[in-house]
Protein backbone atom coordinates (compact mmCIF):
# COMPACT_ATOMS: atom_id res chain seq x y z
CA UNK A 1 0.00 0.00 0.00
CA UNK A 2 2.86 2.48 0.80
CA UNK A 3 4.95 1.63 -2.26
CA UNK A 4 1.44 2.58 -4.34
CA UNK A 5 0.55 5.63 -2.91
CA UNK A 6 3.53 6.83 -3.14
CA UNK A 7 3.63 6.57 -6.86
CA UNK A 8 0.99 9.06 -6.98
CA UNK A 9 1.59 11.76 -4.08
CA UNK A 10 -0.97 14.34 -3.21
CA UNK A 11 -1.25 16.98 -0.96
CA UNK A 12 -5.22 17.38 -0.98
CA UNK A 13 -7.31 15.77 1.95
CA UNK A 14 -7.87 12.00 1.25
CA UNK A 15 -10.33 10.51 3.32
CA UNK A 16 -9.63 6.51 3.24
CA UNK A 17 -11.88 3.35 4.35
CA UNK A 18 -10.05 0.31 4.73
CA UNK A 19 -12.48 -3.02 4.83
CA UNK A 20 -10.81 -6.51 5.28
CA UNK A 21 -8.81 -8.49 7.78
CA UNK A 22 -5.93 -6.56 6.36
CA UNK A 23 -7.62 -3.19 6.79
CA UNK A 24 -5.23 -2.18 9.68
CA UNK A 25 -2.11 -3.24 7.70
CA UNK A 26 -3.22 -1.29 4.75
CA UNK A 27 -3.98 1.83 6.56
CA UNK A 28 -0.85 2.00 8.18
CA UNK A 29 0.61 1.88 4.88
CA UNK A 30 -1.56 4.70 3.48
CA UNK A 31 -0.55 7.14 6.69
CA UNK A 32 3.31 6.20 5.27
CA UNK A 33 2.62 7.65 2.08
CA UNK A 34 -0.12 10.26 2.61
CA UNK A 35 1.12 11.56 6.06
CA UNK A 36 -0.69 15.09 6.35
CA UNK A 37 -3.23 14.63 3.40
CA UNK A 38 -4.77 12.28 5.27
CA UNK A 39 -7.71 13.45 7.38
CA UNK A 40 -10.02 10.99 8.16
CA UNK A 41 -9.59 7.25 8.73
CA UNK A 42 -12.28 4.52 8.56
CA UNK A 43 -11.15 0.65 9.76
CA UNK A 44 -13.72 -2.24 9.30
CA UNK A 45 -11.97 -5.41 10.20
CA UNK A 46 -11.87 -8.35 12.68
CA UNK A 47 -9.01 -7.97 14.89
CA UNK A 48 -7.62 -5.81 17.34
CA UNK A 49 -3.97 -6.28 15.79
CA UNK A 50 -2.23 -3.38 15.10
CA UNK A 51 -4.62 -1.01 16.15
CA UNK A 52 -2.41 0.46 18.87
CA UNK A 53 -0.24 0.99 16.42
CA UNK A 54 -2.56 3.15 13.77
CA UNK A 55 -4.51 5.25 17.02
CA UNK A 56 -0.86 6.46 18.06
CA UNK A 57 -0.61 7.97 14.62
CA UNK A 58 -4.39 9.35 15.00
CA UNK A 59 -7.76 8.86 15.74
CA UNK A 60 -9.44 6.15 13.11
CA UNK A 61 -12.93 5.26 13.32
CA UNK A 62 -12.88 1.56 13.91
CA UNK A 63 -15.63 -1.09 13.57
CA UNK A 64 -14.83 -4.46 14.48
CA UNK A 65 -16.91 -7.06 12.95
CA UNK A 66 -17.46 -10.33 12.26
CA UNK A 67 -15.79 -13.02 10.03
CA UNK A 68 -16.21 -16.04 8.45
CA UNK A 69 -19.76 -15.74 9.16
CA UNK A 70 -21.61 -12.34 9.18
CA UNK A 71 -23.68 -11.05 12.58
CA UNK A 72 -25.35 -7.89 13.87
CA UNK A 73 -22.38 -6.14 13.72
CA UNK A 74 -21.48 -6.81 10.10
CA UNK A 75 -24.90 -5.09 9.42
CA UNK A 76 -24.23 -1.91 11.63
CA UNK A 77 -20.80 -1.76 9.89
CA UNK A 78 -21.99 -1.76 6.46
CA UNK A 79 -24.56 0.77 7.31
CA UNK A 80 -21.69 2.64 8.57
CA UNK A 81 -19.48 2.65 5.44
CA UNK A 82 -22.75 3.29 3.39
CA UNK A 83 -23.18 6.85 5.34
CA UNK A 84 -19.60 7.16 4.84
CA UNK A 85 -19.59 7.18 1.59
CA UNK A 86 -23.14 9.27 1.41
CA UNK A 87 -21.56 12.09 3.40
CA UNK A 88 -18.25 12.40 2.08
CA UNK A 89 -17.07 15.99 1.44
CA UNK A 90 -16.93 17.67 -1.61
CA UNK A 91 -12.94 18.37 -1.21
CA UNK A 92 -12.17 14.94 0.07
CA UNK A 93 -10.50 12.78 -2.08
CA UNK A 94 -11.85 9.06 -1.67
CA UNK A 95 -9.18 5.88 -1.24
CA UNK A 96 -10.63 2.68 -0.51
CA UNK A 97 -8.35 -0.11 0.87
CA UNK A 98 -10.23 -3.13 0.02
CA UNK A 99 -8.53 -7.18 1.34
CA UNK A 100 -10.24 -10.10 1.68
CA UNK A 101 -12.73 -10.72 4.53
CA UNK A 102 -14.81 -7.95 3.19
CA UNK A 103 -17.62 -10.08 2.09
CA UNK A 104 -18.13 -10.90 5.37
CA UNK A 105 -17.31 -7.94 7.60
CA UNK A 106 -19.42 -5.26 6.04
CA UNK A 107 -22.84 -5.75 4.83
CA UNK A 108 -26.73 -3.91 3.93
CA UNK A 109 -28.89 -6.23 2.74
CA UNK A 110 -31.51 -5.89 0.03
CA UNK A 111 -34.87 -6.28 1.36
CA UNK A 112 -36.58 -8.69 2.20
CA UNK A 113 -33.32 -10.42 3.10
CA UNK A 114 -32.27 -11.17 6.60
CA UNK A 115 -29.66 -11.90 8.68
CA UNK A 116 -30.96 -15.50 9.18
CA UNK A 117 -30.85 -15.67 5.26
CA UNK A 118 -27.58 -14.25 5.21
CA UNK A 119 -25.86 -16.51 7.76
CA UNK A 120 -27.59 -19.90 6.24
CA UNK A 121 -25.97 -18.66 2.70
CA UNK A 122 -22.64 -18.08 4.25
CA UNK A 123 -22.79 -21.47 6.24
CA UNK A 124 -24.08 -23.75 3.53
CA UNK A 125 -21.56 -22.26 1.56
CA UNK A 126 -18.78 -22.92 3.54
CA UNK A 127 -19.81 -26.36 4.49
CA UNK A 128 -20.28 -27.12 0.11
CA UNK A 129 -16.62 -26.31 -0.58
CA UNK A 130 -17.79 -24.53 -3.14
CA UNK A 131 -14.62 -21.69 -4.33
CA UNK A 132 -14.90 -18.13 -2.97
CA UNK A 133 -15.99 -16.74 -6.48
CA UNK A 134 -19.08 -18.87 -6.67
CA UNK A 135 -19.64 -17.82 -2.71
CA UNK A 136 -19.55 -14.42 -3.26
CA UNK A 137 -21.64 -14.48 -6.27
CA UNK A 138 -24.68 -15.49 -4.16
CA UNK A 139 -23.60 -12.84 -1.56
CA UNK A 140 -23.83 -10.04 -4.39
CA UNK A 141 -27.90 -11.33 -4.98
CA UNK A 142 -28.56 -10.45 -1.20
CA UNK A 143 -26.78 -7.29 -1.22
CA UNK A 144 -27.17 -3.45 -1.61
CA UNK A 145 -23.68 -2.76 -1.43
CA UNK A 146 -21.86 -5.67 -3.29
CA UNK A 147 -21.49 -6.45 -7.03
CA UNK A 148 -20.61 -2.75 -7.64
CA UNK A 149 -23.47 -0.86 -5.66
CA UNK A 150 -21.44 0.95 -3.66
CA UNK A 151 -18.98 2.18 -5.96
CA UNK A 152 -21.96 3.41 -7.59
CA UNK A 153 -23.07 5.23 -4.40
CA UNK A 154 -20.27 7.92 -5.68
CA UNK A 155 -22.35 9.15 -8.37
CA UNK A 156 -19.73 9.45 -10.82
CA UNK A 157 -16.85 10.96 -8.34
CA UNK A 158 -13.55 10.24 -8.97
CA UNK A 159 -12.09 8.05 -6.43
CA UNK A 160 -9.27 5.37 -5.97
CA UNK A 161 -9.20 1.50 -4.62
CA UNK A 162 -6.93 -0.66 -3.90
CA UNK A 163 -7.14 -3.95 -3.23
CA UNK A 164 -4.91 -7.14 -1.50
CA UNK A 165 -6.29 -9.89 -2.95
CA UNK A 166 -7.57 -13.09 -1.87
CA UNK A 167 -9.50 -14.45 -4.68
CA UNK A 168 -8.12 -16.76 -7.85
CA UNK A 169 -8.04 -14.31 -10.67
CA UNK A 170 -7.51 -10.78 -8.57
CA UNK A 171 -10.92 -9.48 -10.17
CA UNK A 172 -11.68 -6.37 -8.60
CA UNK A 173 -15.43 -8.17 -9.08
CA UNK A 174 -14.92 -10.46 -6.99
CA UNK A 175 -12.44 -9.47 -3.83
CA UNK A 176 -14.98 -8.46 -1.05
CA UNK A 177 -17.43 -9.87 -2.75
CA UNK A 178 -17.51 -6.87 -5.24
CA UNK A 179 -17.77 -3.93 -2.62
CA UNK A 180 -15.65 -1.83 -4.54
CA UNK A 181 -16.60 -3.54 -8.25
CA UNK A 182 -17.24 -1.36 -11.22
CA UNK A 183 -20.29 0.16 -11.19
CA UNK A 184 -22.71 0.10 -14.14
CA UNK A 185 -22.64 3.43 -14.91
CA UNK A 186 -21.09 6.51 -14.60
CA UNK A 187 -17.87 4.59 -12.70
CA UNK A 188 -14.74 7.30 -12.47
CA UNK A 189 -12.84 4.54 -9.56
CA UNK A 190 -9.48 3.77 -10.62
CA UNK A 191 -8.62 0.30 -9.38
CA UNK A 192 -5.20 -1.37 -8.49
CA UNK A 193 -4.58 -4.99 -7.07
CA UNK A 194 -1.20 -3.99 -5.14
CA UNK A 195 -0.98 -7.92 -3.33
CA UNK A 196 -2.25 -11.38 -3.99
CA UNK A 197 -1.10 -14.68 -2.84
CA UNK A 198 2.05 -14.85 -5.94
CA UNK A 199 3.65 -11.76 -3.91
CA UNK A 200 3.63 -14.03 -1.13
CA UNK A 201 5.19 -16.99 -2.91
CA UNK A 202 8.05 -14.64 -4.41
CA UNK A 203 8.84 -14.01 -1.20
CA UNK A 204 9.36 -17.67 0.08
CA UNK A 205 10.91 -18.70 -3.01
CA UNK A 206 13.35 -15.74 -2.21
CA UNK A 207 13.93 -16.19 1.17
CA UNK A 208 14.63 -19.91 0.62
CA UNK A 209 17.26 -18.80 -2.03
CA UNK A 210 19.20 -16.79 1.04
CA UNK A 211 18.76 -19.74 2.53
CA UNK A 212 20.78 -21.96 -0.25
CA UNK A 213 17.70 -24.26 -0.69
CA UNK A 214 16.97 -24.80 -4.52
CA UNK A 215 13.63 -24.04 -5.38
CA UNK A 216 10.70 -25.47 -7.29
CA UNK A 217 7.56 -22.72 -7.75
CA UNK A 218 4.71 -23.54 -10.01
CA UNK A 219 3.02 -20.83 -11.79
CA UNK A 220 -0.24 -21.59 -11.42
CA UNK A 221 -2.08 -21.38 -8.72
CA UNK A 222 -3.77 -23.82 -7.13
CA UNK A 223 -7.44 -24.59 -6.33
CA UNK A 224 -9.94 -27.33 -5.87
CA UNK A 225 -10.10 -30.35 -3.07
CA UNK A 226 -7.86 -30.27 -0.62
CA UNK A 227 -7.44 -34.26 -0.14
CA UNK A 228 -6.57 -34.05 -4.02
CA UNK A 229 -4.56 -31.50 -3.51
CA UNK A 230 -3.10 -32.90 -1.13
CA UNK A 231 -2.13 -36.10 -3.07
CA UNK A 232 -0.41 -33.97 -5.78
CA UNK A 233 1.80 -31.72 -3.56
CA UNK A 234 2.85 -35.18 -1.46
CA UNK A 235 3.53 -37.25 -5.24
CA UNK A 236 5.57 -33.80 -6.40
CA UNK A 237 7.59 -33.54 -3.40
CA UNK A 238 8.55 -37.22 -3.42
CA UNK A 239 9.49 -36.45 -7.12
CA UNK A 240 10.81 -33.33 -7.43
CA UNK A 241 14.59 -32.16 -7.42
CA UNK A 242 14.72 -29.51 -5.32
CA UNK A 243 14.65 -28.96 -1.51
CA UNK A 244 12.01 -26.60 -1.36
CA UNK A 245 8.40 -26.18 -3.16
CA UNK A 246 5.90 -23.48 -2.54
CA UNK A 247 2.19 -23.47 -3.89
CA UNK A 248 -0.26 -20.68 -3.88
CA UNK A 249 -3.84 -20.63 -4.19
CA UNK A 250 -6.85 -21.93 -1.60
CA UNK A 251 -8.20 -25.15 -1.63
CA UNK A 252 -11.84 -26.18 -0.49
CA UNK A 253 -13.32 -28.62 1.54
CA UNK A 254 -16.46 -30.17 1.77
CA UNK A 255 -18.19 -30.53 5.37
CA UNK A 256 -20.08 -34.18 6.16
CA UNK A 257 -23.24 -32.83 8.45
CA UNK A 258 -21.36 -33.39 11.68
CA UNK A 259 -18.19 -31.62 11.14
CA UNK A 260 -15.41 -31.27 13.67
CA UNK A 261 -12.95 -28.95 14.16
CA UNK A 262 -10.66 -27.64 11.66
CA UNK A 263 -9.90 -25.10 8.42
CA UNK A 264 -9.01 -26.38 5.08
CA UNK A 265 -5.11 -25.79 5.32
CA UNK A 266 -5.38 -28.33 8.43
CA UNK A 267 -7.40 -30.93 6.23
CA UNK A 268 -5.04 -30.66 3.28
CA UNK A 269 -1.80 -31.29 6.29
CA UNK A 270 -3.56 -34.12 8.22
CA UNK A 271 -4.05 -35.92 4.53
CA UNK A 272 -0.49 -35.12 3.11
CA UNK A 273 0.95 -36.22 6.27
CA UNK A 274 -0.65 -39.90 5.54
CA UNK A 275 1.21 -39.88 2.41
CA UNK A 276 4.35 -38.82 3.24
CA UNK A 277 4.38 -41.15 6.68
CA UNK A 278 7.78 -42.97 6.78
CA UNK A 279 9.32 -40.75 4.88
CA UNK A 280 11.98 -38.70 7.06
CA UNK A 281 13.17 -36.10 4.69
CA UNK A 282 9.87 -34.52 4.04
CA UNK A 283 7.87 -32.07 5.49
CA UNK A 284 5.01 -30.37 4.68
CA UNK A 285 3.51 -26.72 5.85
CA UNK A 286 -0.04 -25.83 4.79
CA UNK A 287 -1.41 -22.34 6.17
CA UNK A 288 -3.46 -19.12 5.55
CA UNK A 289 -1.50 -15.97 4.89
CA UNK A 290 -3.90 -14.34 7.45
CA UNK A 291 -3.40 -16.14 10.18
CA UNK A 292 -6.61 -18.24 10.04
CA UNK A 293 -7.79 -21.50 9.14
CA UNK A 294 -11.26 -21.53 8.77
CA UNK A 295 -13.14 -20.91 11.80
CA UNK A 296 -9.92 -22.59 14.11
CA UNK A 297 -7.50 -20.10 15.89
CA UNK A 298 -4.41 -21.57 14.08
CA UNK A 299 -2.81 -20.39 10.92
CA UNK A 300 -2.44 -24.39 9.58
CA UNK A 301 -0.12 -26.63 10.02
CA UNK A 302 3.45 -28.33 9.60
CA UNK A 303 3.90 -32.19 9.22
CA UNK A 304 5.92 -34.73 8.57
CA UNK A 305 6.46 -38.44 8.00
CA UNK A 306 5.81 -39.22 11.84
CA UNK A 307 2.56 -37.49 12.12
CA UNK A 308 0.48 -40.21 11.85
CA UNK A 309 2.28 -42.46 14.31
CA UNK A 310 2.29 -39.24 16.88
CA UNK A 311 -1.44 -39.73 16.06
CA UNK A 312 -1.85 -43.13 16.40
CA UNK A 313 0.21 -42.67 19.74
CA UNK A 314 -2.49 -40.27 20.79
CA UNK A 315 -5.29 -42.96 20.10
CA UNK A 316 -6.53 -41.17 17.10
CA UNK A 317 -7.19 -42.40 13.97
CA UNK A 318 -6.36 -39.82 10.78
CA UNK A 319 -8.18 -41.22 8.23
CA UNK A 320 -11.19 -41.05 10.78
CA UNK A 321 -10.73 -37.28 11.74
CA UNK A 322 -10.53 -36.75 7.70
CA UNK A 323 -13.75 -38.23 7.11
CA UNK A 324 -15.12 -36.39 9.97
CA UNK A 325 -13.37 -33.10 9.30
CA UNK A 326 -11.88 -33.25 12.61
CA UNK A 327 -8.46 -32.36 11.29
CA UNK A 328 -7.60 -29.85 14.44
CA UNK A 329 -8.09 -32.40 17.03
CA UNK A 330 -5.95 -35.33 15.48
CA UNK A 331 -3.40 -32.33 14.40
CA UNK A 332 -3.25 -31.09 17.92
CA UNK A 333 -2.88 -34.64 19.36
CA UNK A 334 0.14 -34.60 17.32
CA UNK A 335 1.65 -31.25 17.69
CA UNK A 336 1.78 -30.00 14.60
CA UNK A 337 -0.32 -26.95 14.52
CA UNK A 338 0.80 -23.50 13.79
CA UNK A 339 -0.23 -20.89 16.07
CA UNK A 340 0.50 -17.20 14.63
CA UNK A 341 -2.48 -15.27 15.27
CA UNK A 342 -3.57 -12.11 12.81
CA UNK A 343 -1.07 -11.39 10.40
CA UNK A 344 -2.59 -8.15 9.02
CA UNK A 345 -2.49 -9.40 5.59
CA UNK A 346 -4.80 -11.81 3.42
CA UNK A 347 -3.99 -13.04 0.26
CA UNK A 348 -4.75 -16.91 0.26
CA UNK A 349 -2.87 -19.89 1.34
CA UNK A 350 0.70 -20.99 1.13
CA UNK A 351 1.81 -25.22 0.59
CA UNK A 352 5.78 -25.12 1.65
CA UNK A 353 7.13 -28.63 1.09
CA UNK A 354 11.36 -29.34 2.57
CA UNK A 355 12.67 -32.04 1.34
CA UNK A 356 15.85 -32.30 2.93
CA UNK A 357 17.67 -35.00 4.95
CA UNK A 358 17.61 -34.84 8.81
CA UNK A 359 21.41 -33.60 8.99
CA UNK A 360 21.73 -31.12 5.67
CA UNK A 361 18.47 -29.92 7.58
CA UNK A 362 20.16 -29.44 10.98
CA UNK A 363 22.86 -27.92 8.87
CA UNK A 364 21.03 -24.91 7.37
CA UNK A 365 19.39 -24.60 10.35
CA UNK A 366 22.64 -24.05 12.44
CA UNK A 367 24.22 -21.61 10.46
CA UNK A 368 20.64 -19.52 10.43
CA UNK A 369 20.05 -19.65 14.22
CA UNK A 370 16.67 -21.91 13.56
CA UNK A 371 15.20 -24.68 14.01
CA UNK A 372 13.99 -26.80 11.50
CA UNK A 373 10.78 -25.50 11.67
CA UNK A 374 11.78 -22.42 12.05
CA UNK A 375 13.79 -22.18 8.49
CA UNK A 376 10.43 -23.65 6.85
Amino acid sequence: MRTALAAQPTSEPVWVAAVGKAATAMALGAHDALGGALRHTLIITRDEERLAELRALGDPEVWLSAHPVPDERSLAAGARLLQWVRELPGSAQPLFLISGGASSLVEVLEPPVTLKDLEQLTRQGLASGVDIAALNARRVALSRIKGGRLSAELRGRAARALFVSDVPDDDPRVIGSGLLGPAAEGDRVERQVVANVDHAVAAVERLARELGLSVHSPQRRFAGSATRLAARFAHELRLTQAQLCVWGGESTVQLPPQAGRGGRNQHLALAAARLIAGHADLVLLAAGTDGIDGVTGDAGAIVDGDTCARVAIAGLDADQCLEHADSARALAASGDLVHTGPTGTNVGDLVIGLKLPAAAAGSVAARHGGSEAGVL
